[in-house]
């Protein structure tokens, strides 16, 4: 009996023995692991830390930017507080009696006429009963809306079909990585030719190649616009801006000579030696800043699966519609007295360029039916009518924007803050009295200035060039010239400022990919394009 109690007490204590150094063991593991977690937060940390001092001090202010411009309202709320404010500063500046005085060309006339203009209150019988019948009237006639809307049906079928994404995959699997960047700078310095719809085109386009190409697609889109609105400044071809801003030159310069003659080639040459910076450029900055900036994009990506024997078809068949399509507007607007030529045969004011909107729709919407058909993504009429309604359905935030940007812009103007304060700067710079090199910098630093408060190219230089032009030919420096520099300055900083009519566009198509993305993300990513673009 003691043998076995014995026997029976060691085993129990073989046992005990046995689980201590289990538990022992399982200490030692839980030990590890959680010796082996702090080693790899601290490397992350460490990582992380390495990463923030690689950012040089311009990343780091670039960051700032965005962080402080998304720590700011909604868009919409933005305006709505601006409008507030307008309110206040037009009702004192009416109060102290603030005008200014200027000469300026009537743009109907086409003579130079002395004008002057005074603050006037929004908060007076006149502002409140003007700012009450506008409403519907501004934002049916904000510029925007309408090309927007309008060129969205022919591209949402087009990319609804299938037709964007099968011309992106043949893309895609043909051309060279390498070039991509470069090629859509430059197809958007070109597309200013095409006026505002280039804005609606080819930014979401250009977001697209690029994800073909496993790039952001964001990336893609800052790049499109960057290039559409750096386009007003250089091309390979004459655009309808050159003749309209030759007009304005040539009567500002009549004020000094009154024989002087400005072409609407006159700034030609200029445009096309802009268009190889301006490609290099925006593929440099692209290529080294902002695509390391976005980072890598997680969302669903575009498929480069190769295409089928019915979507071969289809593509062959909707770019033989297009063909089609082109060779029927070439033949109305070749000839002399073609359908879409203007007065006396011109171009620049006739019904293709009046009409180039719906022409581009119609670009889009009839391959892509074309293709939607044949590929088998369109049955019938109502699923075309279905891609259009899902195409709109997507600018409900573009519509809000467009509201609240269209009363303030028009509540702006009414008030002729943006005139006055547009003279005032111009005729500080002039008592200053700068001459060669540094007039010629601070008039366009100015020009750029100004451009962050008046959108429009001609209602600018209608108030600037009958001040500086004159001044500038009395220091030797030809209107031509002059033109040329009021123009860098006007290009380079449509991107910054919100008040730009197709920035709010902008922002809901960013948001598209990135939710957080706004005003801050825009500014900070458009940025360096600004500064590289007035630089170079």
């Amino acid at each position: 009996m003691r043998g076995e109690n014995a026997q029976e007490g060691g085993n129990t204590l073989r046992v005990y023995l046995d689980a201590l150094e289990k538990r022992a063991d399982k200490k030692g593991n839980t030990l590890r692991v959680y010796l082996d977690a702090r080693k790899k937060r601290a490397r992350r940390r460490k990582h992380s830390m390495e990463k923030v001092k690689k950012k040089n001090l311009f990343t780091r202010w670039l960051d700032g930017i965005e962080r402080v411009g998304n720590a700011l309202p909604h868009p919409a709320t933005i305006f709505l507080i601006l409008t507030a404010v307008l309110l206040a500063v037009s009702a004192i500046c009416a109060g102290a009696g603030i005008s200014a005085t200027f000469q300026t060309v009537d743009t109907k006339t086409g003579e130079t006429v002395e004008k002057t203009v005074a603050a006037v209150s929004l908060l007076s019988r006149e502002g409140f009963i003007h700012m009450l019948t506008s409403v519907v009237k501004n934002f049916t006639g904000f510029a925007p809306l309408g090309t927007v809307v309008v060129s969205m049906i022919g591209v949402g079928v087009a990319e609804g079909t299938g037709l964007v994404g099968a011309v992106m995959q043949k893309t895609v699997m043909s051309a060279p990585e390498k070039l991509v960047t470069a090629v859509l700078v430059f197809i958007g310095v070109m597309a200013n030719v095409a006026g505002d719809v280039s804005y609606v085109v080819l930014i979401p386009l250009g977001a697209i190649v690029f994800m073909g190409f496993g790039k952001h697609p964001l990336a893609g889109l800052y790049c499109g616009f960057a290039s559409v609105s750096a386009g007003y400044l250089g091309n390979l071809v004459l655009s309808t801006s050159d003749p309209l801003l030759a007009g304005i030159t040539q009567e500002a310069a009549r004020l000094f000579d009154p024989s002087y003659e400005v072409l609407p080639t006159a700034t030609y040459f200029f445009s096309v030696a802009s268009v190889p910076m301006l490609v290099v450029i925006g593929t440099l900055v692209t290529e080294k800043i902002i695509i390391p900036r976005v980072g890598e994009y997680h969302g669903e990506g575009l498929s480069m699966e190769p295409l089928n024997d019915r979507q071969r078809k289809a593509l062959k068949l909707a770019g033989l519609s297009l063909l089609i399509y082109v060779a029927v507007i070439l033949c109305l607007l070749i000839p002399h007295d073609g359908i879409l030529r203007g007065e006396n045969g011109g171009i620049a004011s006739s019904p293709f360029m009046s009409g180039l909107i719906p022409l581009m729709m119609l670009f889009f919407l009839i391959p892509g039916i074309v293709y939607g058909v044949v590929a088998g993504t369109v049955k019938s009429d109502k699923d075309v009518a279905a891609l259009v309604a899902k195409s709109l359905s997507g600018l409900g935030g573009y519509l809000l924007l467009a509201f609240v940007a269209s009363q303030f812009i028009d509540y702006f103007s009414f008030s002729n803050l943006a005139t006055i304060i547009a003279i005032s700067g111009a005729n500080g710079l002039m008592k200053i009295g700068f001459v060669g090199l540094p007039l010629m910098l601070c008039f366009i630093v100015i020009s750029s200035l100004i451009n962050l408060i008046m959108g429009s190219a001609s209602a600018k230089w209608a108030l600037m060039a009958p001040v500086f032009v004159p001044l500038f030919m009395q220091f030797g420096i030809s209107p031509e010239f002059t033109q040329c520099l009021y123009r860098i300055g006007d290009s380079s900083t449509n991107i910054i400022t919100p008040l730009m009519s197709y920035f709010p566009m902008i922002v809901a198509f960013a948001q598209k990919y990135d939710k957080e993305a706004g005003i801050g993300t825009m500014i900070s990513m458009m940025l360096p394009y600004s500064l590289c673009f007035l630089g170079g």
